[in-house]
C-alpha cells in the first residue's frame, strides 16, 4: 500500500515561484530516481526534473536555471521549487518515485499550477 501525495500546486502570476512537495510511504523501499514530469492536454508527458537517491539532478533545458529538485530521503520527499514561472510552465505536474529495479514507478495523483498574468 504504496502512497505518494503531492502538495504545493495553485495559481500563480508570471515571475511567481511555487514549491512543489512529493512524499512517498507505505512499502515502498529501495527508492532510486524520484521526480516529476508535467503534461498539458494533448500533449505527452515530459520529464521536467529528476533526482537520484545520491543527489544527481537531471532538468529538462525548459527549466535550467529557474527550477531546482532535491529530495530528503529519511522523509522519501521530493521537492520541486519553481522560481520565475512562465505561462509556458502551466500543466498538471505529475510526481514519481521508482524502486530500485523495477521498471514501473509509482505515480501520484497530479497537481495542477497555472501561471496567469
Amino acid at each position: 500500500q504504496v502512497q505518494v501525495v503531492e502538495s504545493g500546486g495553485g495559481l500563480v502570476q508570471i515571475g511567481g515561484s511555487l514549491r512543489l512537495s512529493c512524499a512517498a510511504s507505505g512499502s515502498i523501499s529501495r527508492i532510486s530516481d524520484m521526480g516529476w514530469y508535467r503534461q498539458t492536454p494533448g500533449k505527452q508527458r515530459d520529464l521536467v526534473a529528476r533526482v537520484t537517491f545520491g543527489g544527481i539532478t537531471t532538468y529538462a533545458d525548459s527549466v535550467k536555471g529557474r527550477f531546482t529538485i532535491s529530495r530528503d530521503n529519511v522523509k522519501n520527499t521530493v521537492y520541486l521549487q519553481m522560481n520565475s514561472l512562465k505561462p509556458e510552465d502551466t500543466a498538471v505536474y505529475y510526481c514519481y518515485v521508482l524502486q530500485m529495479g523495477v521498471a514501473v514507478p509509482y505515480w501520484g495523483q497530479g497537481t495542477q499550477v497555472t501561471v496567469s498574468s
